[in-house]
This record gives C-alpha cells, structure tokens and sequence, in this order.
C-alpha cells in the first residue's frame, strides 16, 4: 500500500523544512554529531549554500548579520559542547540587535542524555537567557512542527534566535511526516485611538524629537516613517547602531545616540517635550547610562512604539506606549494628517546645523588620521556600500564622521561585541554579492576573528577589510585612564603585520601610516578583485575623536586631586 508520504530520515525532513521556509544560505562548522544533516545538504546543494567558516563564534556572527541585513532568519549549524558554546557570541548579539537567527546544535544520541556523554551540554539551561526559544527534537515526525515554531519565534513579536538541538541518532530515524507550509510573519498594528492621542500629543509639544531604532524594519516602513518625519517636520536621531533607518544626509537627521554622542543633541533629547521612540529598546547605550530620561517615568512625554509587548514598561512607563511591528506603525503614520509645526520648525535646521558641525573631520594625533580617512571614504562610497564594524573607540569615528545612506547600509552590534566586524562582512557580501562591502575592525577585535578572512578568501567575498591599529584595547585603555590614571596594565598588544597576514591567506595586503596615502591604498584594493586588509597605523594619543589620551590622563588626575 503507498504512503501518502515518502519516507525520509530526520536529517532529511530537517534541511526539506529549512529549503521550504526560504533558507538559501546555512553558515556552520562541520561536526561529527550532525553529519546526517550534512549529507542531506549535499543533496540539497544546489538550492542551499553552505558557507563552510572556522570558528563557530564567526559562523554565529555571519548569521545574525545575515538576518539583520536579510530580515529573514540567519542559520547556523554546529556541532555540540565547544561548537556551541563557541556560537554563544553571536546568539548573544542577535538577542540585543533583535535579529530573527536559528541556532541549530548537533546533539548526543539519545540514550546517552543526562550521563556527561561526550560533549553533552543542556542547551535549554545554557541558552536558556540568550535566546527567545529553545527546543530539542527528541521524534523526528516533530521536525515540520517545531522548525515551523522555530522559524514563527525568531520572527515575531520582537525578532530574535532560536536554538534548535538535534540529537544525532534522531537525525538518521526514518519517518513518514507531512512537510510544514512556509512561514507566516504577524505583527501587531496600532488601534485607530492610539494614532488619535500620538497627533494629540504631537499637536500640543513644542520641542518633539523622533527616535528610530530596534528590529523588525524594512526598507518601505523606513520610506513610510521619513515620510512621517517630513509631513511633521520632526528632527529625527537614530538609537545607537540603527544610524541606516534613515539617509543621514536628510534635512531632518540631527544626529545618533550611543556612546560618544554629540553633546548638543544629548542636550535637546533632555529639554525635549515628547519623545516619540520607534522600535528602540531604550537601552543603556542608547539613552547615556539610563540618564537621558528619569526612571521609571521621564520627565518628557514619551511614545514607545515596540513590537513586543513585554518591552513596553519595562524600564520606562510611556506616556503611551504602542505595540505594533514597525512597518505597520510607519504606515498608519505616514497617513496620519499633519499638525501645525510652527512651534518647532525653525529649531530642526539649528539641530540639523549642530550635527553637520560635529561630522566635520576633526585633526587627529598621529600622521594617519582615522578621521580625515573615514571623512574621505564618506564620499567615496557608494550610496549601497554596507559598512560593518564590530567594538572599540575605532568604531566611534566611524559612527561620527560617516553617513549612513539608507537601509541596511550599516552592520554593527548594539552589544558592544568585539570580533563582529570581520564574520558580519562576510556574510554582507555572500548576502548582497554586487554591494561594496567594507568592514573596520581594531587591532584587538580583528583577531577575534580574523580567521574569517580565510572564509573570505575561500567563498570569493571581495571585501576591504581595514584594521586600525594602536597597540592596545582603546577602549579599555581610556576607562583604565579615566578610573586608574597612570597604572595601565593588561591593556598594550603586540601585533602582527596585518598586510601580511592578508597575503598569507591568499588575499591582498596595504600598509598605511600616513593619511595621504589611504586613498591610493583602498583604490587599489577595489581594483585588486580579492579580499584585502588596510592596516593603518594610528597613534595611541587619538584615543577618541574628542579627547587625546593625554588629556583624559590630565583630566582623570585633576578630578583625583579633588
């Protein structure tokens, strides 16, 4: 008698699902504990690629950029114990960034479970705070079921990743299982009373201030919300690392919140009068330490649009708080009619005026200067470049003295996670294959993942790498300088020669320590059609782009005598 399903293994139920919900791209590390899974992409190959990297911390970053850049869910595969506690970096940033990410972890056999079998690791207590979801498939007929919750998790509400566990004896079972149907993104709209009391409140301020920021966004909701901005001439600021919600170069872009944030604009967001925040978390980086607004209720009037409802309130009461995905909220704005801005008009300019002042490139210590060279590349790149970064002070330049054009120009963790920089590109450039890609990363987060220029190399992602180098942990240097003046410890590097370091993988290398010859260098590293690292030596004095080294030294040491 015929079935009405073909009998499948697990393994082979598992990547039929992945190629049903849309995936094209699996990033991963290979493992002896899903390797029936592996065989089953290999039937599979020619409709799903498999990025082969060298670290699991690297393939869990390729994946969250992947799904931050994509909106679809980034997908990675490794292998248990070490392979998944090596992913956690990424999962962590994909639970910060709001990014949709499925984790999927090989696992031991079953009948092994609870004993300290051979890299065992209870997935549901370790990712337990890092991920919105966490499941293990004990019965390979659940397949269709649990990657379909996995898929509508990571998705909804407010995105984030999901870890699927996958014993390996459960990969090779053999079933008869009914395949899931694609997925189906929800999300919540604002009731036609919310929108009323949002034009109430709007009518009625006199300084309002829009911030755009969070997950969830797409390039229409973007366009829909800008409209928004201009109907009702509002300034408008960016959450930290969400810089690329909006074309930078826009009238009524005044500025990015985050660490180092322009002191005029953090000066306007306290004497504002209405604060409407779309799709930010609020969090600490964004909002100064929890400063910029009293707790728990601020003293300015406050929106909170988010997509999760457990959000709202949780750090600060909004005057009205809204629970809608951002492309419906940026909708039901662009519609709503206009209110009178002559309160407030006329200030945008004075706002838009202070932020162009502070993108001036501002001379730096040192004959590379970090800021001449990324206001050069300001205008040197394309409109779609994708710019990618991961943590340090070399970051801050970045944020200040580039303008971001449009959506999903920017890849940059909101966690503060070193090493994203290089893995993030990567995936940049697998995802979108015809955008210039260029990544930063400092001296001591390249080498965090570094490795994943050989992925680079190997998968033909043509990316101009650059690598800022000033001997030591900036950012932990100019705390250590702000808080313990004089007893610097633990903080100096040693580093190779970074142009080499390309050449020995494969790729090209350019060595630059003056400003006056970045220019030639990048250029030849577009032309050279290979991935490439511009190492730039950069004096220690340009500790940020607002204080020098020696400075901070002098004022923390003032303060201590006081």
């Amino acid at each position: 008698m015929a079935t009405a399903h073909p009998r499948r293994s697990g393994a082979q139920v598992l990547i039929d699902q992945l190629r049903i919900h849309g995936t094209e791209t699996i990033f991963g590390v290979p493992g002896e504990s899903y390797l029936a899974a592996l065989d089953a992409l290999y039937a599979q190959r020619n409709s799903i690629r498999y990025v082969i990297c060298r670290q699991e911390g690297g393939a869990s970053y390729m994946a969250e950029a992947y799904g931050k850049l994509t909106g679809k869910p980034g997908i990675c595969f490794v292998t248990r114990g070490p392979g998944a506690t090596n992913a956690a970096v990424g999962m962590h940033t994909g639970f910060q960034d709001s990014t949709p990410m499925i984790l999927l972890i090989g696992q031991v056999a079953r009948e092994t479970t609870d004993r300290e079998a051979f890299q065992e690791i209870d997935y549901r207590r370790m990712y337990g705070q890092m991920a919105k979801w966490v499941t293990q498939i004990e019965d390979a007929r659940r397949i269709p079921e649990l990657l379909s919750q996995a898929f509508h998790t990571a998705l909804n509400g407010r995105p984030g990743p999901v870890v699927v566990v996958l014993p390996e004896d459960m990969l090779t079972d053999e079933v008869e299982v009914a395949d899931a149907g694609p997925y189906r993104i929800a999300r919540g709209a604002p009731a036609a009373a919310d929108m009323a009391t949002l034009r109430e409140l709007l009518a009625t301020s006199k300084q309002p201030l829009l911030i755009l920021g969070g997950g969830g966004w797409s390039a229409e909701a973007c366009a829909d919300i800008r409209a928004f901005a201009e109907a009702n001439h509002l300034p408008v600021a960016t959450a930290f690392r969400n810089q690329d919600l909006i074309d930078n170069r826009h009238a009524n872009f005044v500025g990015d919140l985050g660490l180092g944030v322009n002191p005029p604009l953090g000066k306007r967001i306290k004497e504002s009068d209405l604060i409407i925040a779309v799709g930010p978390r609020l969090g600490e980086a964004t909002t100064g330490g929890y400063t910029m607004f009293d707790l728990p209720v601020p003293a300015q009037k406050m929106v909170h649009v988010h997509a999760s409802a457990e959000e709202l309130g949780r750090v600060y009461q909004a005057t009205l708080p809204i629970n809608s995905g951002m492309a419906q909220f940026a909708a039901s704005a662009k519609a709503m009619k206009p209110v009178d801005a002559s309160a407030w008009k006329d200030k945008v300019a004075v706002a838009r005026a202070d932020y162009l002042k502070n993108i001036e490139p501002v001379p730096q210590p040192g004959s590379a200067d970090l800021a001449a060279i990324v206001g050069w590349l300001n205008t040197r790149l394309p409109d779609d470049v994708i710019v990618t970064n991961g943590a340090g002070n070399y970051a801050g330049f970045v944020h200040r003295f580039f303008q971001y054009r449009g959506f999903r120009t920017q890849l940059a963790p909101t966690n503060g996670s070193m090493g994203y920089g290089v893995p993030s590109a990567v995936a940049a450039k697998i995802a979108a294959p015809g955008r210039m890609v260029v990544s930063f990363s400092g001296d001591g987060c390249f080498l965090m993942n570094g490795q994943e220029f050989s992925t680079a190399v190997q998968h033909g992602a043509n990316i101009v790498f650059i690598v800022v180098d000033n001997g030591m942990y900036g950012t932990i240097r100019m705390h250590q300088e702000r808080d313990y003046p004089t007893r610097v410890h633990g903080t100096e590097l040693k580093n190779p020669d970074f142009a080499a370091y390309a050449r020995a993988f494969g790729g090209h290398g350019e060595t630059v320590e003056k400003t006056a010859d970045f220019a030639a260098a990048f250029e030849r590293c577009v032309a050279i059609g290979k991935p490439s690292i511009i190492h730039i030596k950069t004096d220690a004095e340009a500790i940020t782009s607002r204080i020098t080294l020696s400075k901070l030294r002098e004022q923390s040491l003032a303060k201590q005598k006081h």
